[in-house]
């Protein structure tokens, strides 16, 4: 079949969290806006892994039909059928409703006075001269902003009561506008969390129908602005998912179903509709959860990856095990919960490429998608693409068969490479150069951001690139970073999908608790944690998580008069200091001789996960006719290619074909899932576990 790649060994999975039978098959799905990726880990009775892999189109109007489709194209129907699939997913459901601002209808309530806390945001401004920087995005309709008497202090101290009138009148209100969600967002409540849950039962009662979220659940952390945006995309996200995972649930009754969060952690899917601003990484999270695990493996910790698709890159720093954060964004929009500490742009396989008013090339972040996709895909996309670039430069084997049945119409892409290159007094091939050349750039400066911004040397760690596009830009990113040793990861096509089989069932929770660390304890401080690690472990239990958990407490710090905090371990009062002062200096380059000040307490518990060690790539166990095949070299250029621009295409081989001795650049290395473009003055090679490394001669 040769939509799987299967790999084998002999080291079987393990997981004390999810405990499966012999019988059962691990399968991580990520539902991409283009492609639908699959990984599948199944063990047979002598205790041999199995890895296959596979992709098909997605179907943004019904994503569940394209994860049923793979399903039956990978012959898992009868496992399907008898229950004994285990399978996570990471999904971009949550993700293009937030977007795409197609939420649900939900209403907004908050203390006297402060109906307008979305619309009027911080008093930042994103364009610094800008005379009318433009509002906020967040668009709660008038109506739908409700106020409601009870104040709680800056101390936690009742300033104003709530009284039982109130609450009926307010649920009145509610029951006239029929909102699908309810967020409730009352000042200092994670200080002083009952007010806000006296409205939660009130309205849960009388509307058990809508969906309530309350910001002492979904972020009790300070700063009113950031917790009203997070309570209020957790409502109005929650009956979107809601919906779809419900759909999946039904047609995949009978099996196991995980969802990936954003911080790199799964979560169960009957849980996950009450979580919906916790999923807005899903499936970003999973490739840096594999790309760990695959360091682990190699003992490489070092990376700086990105992960390209059809529709945007993520860009991480990676020094040991993923890191979250706290300040992510979506659609310009603070995200406060946690989530894997990465950089996302609009610039993937899918997109476009034109002229601006100004007659400037501009690709992204507008993109083909699934449908039509690029022009080469055959499909009705009429508007270059970056894939389109890459076809006319002879970088993707025109015979290839992609996911879904599709071939590709190189004519098609020369046709449409030859008008933007028309508008641009330039010829299809230099068209096609200046596509990749900006958006290389692009992918570049988001580079920069999470390294050399933050005081790193990206000549210390290793470009690792992955998603369906990666590979065919690695070597040119590496060059613009003045980085000699690059990645390829085995399975870098679909390294999200692998990492939602190894990611952990976990919880990250955090709390305000503001002080001098010079006023408190360190057993105070652990008190405080220690009530967090067991609201987690409690959650984990509740949804069936067996054997030990293991927790990681952390606090945020900052200088006194600072309102910017950075997360350092938390093991003892001067343990943390010494670790807050190391950070702020690499990351601002100074530090301050003043007091110290505990701002947030954290606490991430996880359950026991997966352990999956791939297995080597050992040559002389590999047919030796079907590796001929594979190593047979060939030209990337169709005829119609090599009529305008000459016989001189890129040699191509199968991945198969690369073993430990290094072949030189250029070079086109052709797998199921991905291409990757090895660059004149490359060299590339195969490790012992089959991933291709990339040095700069």
């Amino acid at each position: 079949d040769t939509r799987r790649s299967i790999t084998r060994g002999t080291r079987p999975y393990m997981s004390s969290a999810i405990q499966p039978s012999s019988s059962r098959i691990l399968l991580g799905i990520d539902a991409g806006g283009t492609f639908t990726d699959f990984v599948c880990v199944e063990t047979d009775a002598e205790k041999e892994v199995s890895i296959r892999i596979h992709k098909t189109l997605s179907s943004p109007a019904a994503p569940e039909q394209a994860i049923l489709r793979g399903i039956r194209e990978m012959g898992l129907q009868a496992a399907l059928d008898n229950g004994a699939l285990h399978i996570v997913h990471g999904s971009t459901v949550a993700t293009n409703a937030a977007l795409e601002g197609k939420g649900a209808r939900t209403a907004f309530v908050t203390n006297t006075g402060f109906a307008d806390m979305l619309e009027i945001a911080r008093q930042t401004r994103p364009a610094l001269y800008a005379l009318e920087p433009a509002p906020a995005r967040v668009k709660v309709p008038r109506e739908l902003c409700l106020e409601i008497e009870g104040r709680i202090a800056a101390d936690g101290t009742q300033v104003e009561p709530l009284s039982d009138e109130a609450i009926a009148d307010l649920v009145q209100q509610l029951v006239a506008l029929k909102p699908e969600a309810v967020a409730i967002n009352l000042l200092f409540s994670f200080l002083a969390p009952a007010h806000e849950q006296r409205i939660e039962a009130a309205i849960e009662r009388a509307l058990p129908d809508v969906l309530v979220s309350r910001s002492s659940r979904v972020l009790p952390e300070y700063k009113e602005y950031e917790r009203g945006v997070a309570t209020w995309l957790n409502a109005s996200l929650g009956p979107v998912v809601y919906r779809y995972l419900s759909t999946l649930e039904k047609e995949l009754s009978g099996n196991s179903l995980q969802i990936m969060q954003s911080s790199g952690e799964t979560i169960a899917a009957a849980k996950a509709s009450r979580t919906a601003v916790n999923l807005l990484l899903s499936g970003p999270a999973g490739g840096l959860t594999a790309l760990h695990a695959l360091g682990l493996q190699t003992g490489t910790s070092r990376f700086i990856s990105f992960d390209m698709g059809g529709t945007s890159t993520d860009v991480a720093l990676l020094d040991g095990a993923p890191v979250t954060t706290n300040e992510g964004t979506i659609a310009e929009l603070p995200v406060g919960v946690p989530m894997v500490d990465m950089h996302t742009i609009g610039a993937g396989g899918g997109s476009i490429a034109a002229l601006d008013t100004g007659g400037m090339l501009q690709v992204g972040p507008r993109s083909a998608g699934a449908v039509p996709g690029p022009v080469c895909y055959g499909q009705g996309g009429t508007q270059v693409t970056v894939t389109d670039a890459h076809v006319v430069l002879g970088r993707i084997d025109p015979s290839s068969t992609l996911a879904g049945g599709l071939t590709l119409d190189s004519a098609a892409a020369l046709e449409a490479l030859e008008r933007l290159g028309a508008a641009m007094g330039v010829d299809a091939k230099t068209a096609a150069e200046g596509v990749l050349a900006v958006a290389n750039e692009q992918i570049a400066a988001a580079i920069r951001l999470i390294s050399v911004n933050r005081g790193y040397n990206p000549q210390d760690f290793t470009l690792t690139s992955f998603g369906g596009a990666g590979g065919l830009h690695v070597c040119a990113l590496a060059e613009a970073m003045n980085m000699t040793r690059a990645l390829v990861p085995i399975h870098g096509g679909v390294l999200s999908a692998l990492g939602m089989i190894v990611a952990q069932p976990g919880r990250q929770l955090s709390r305000t608790a503001t002080a001098l660390l010079s006023d408190l304890t360190d057993a105070e401080i652990e008190n405080g944690l220690a009530e967090l690690e067991a609201q987690g472990r409690a959650e984990l239990t509740a949804e069936g998580a067996q054997g030990p958990l293991a927790a990681k407490s952390s606090v945020d710090l900052r200088y006194k008069g600072q309102s910017y905090t950075l997360n350092v371990p938390w093991h003892s009062r001067a343990q943390a200091k010494q670790a807050f002062v190391a950070l702020h200096r690499q990351r601002f380059g100074y530090d301050h001789d003043t007091e110290l000040e505990l701002v947030n307490l954290r606490s991430a518990v996880t359950a026991q996960g997966v352990e999956l060690v791939l297995p080597r790539a050992d040559s002389e166990n590999t047919n030796r006719s079907t590796k001929s095949a594979a190593n047979r070299v060939h030209s990337t250029h169709p005829a119609s290619l090599a009529a305008t621009y000459g016989s001189g295409a890129y040699p191509s081989i199968r991945r198969e074909a690369l073993d430990e001795h290094e072949r030189e650049g250029p070079l086109v290395i052709i797998e199921l899932a991905a291409t990757t473009f090895v660059a004149p003055g490359w060299c590339a090679k195969r490790d012992a576990i089959g991933n291709i490394e990339l040095r700069k001669r």
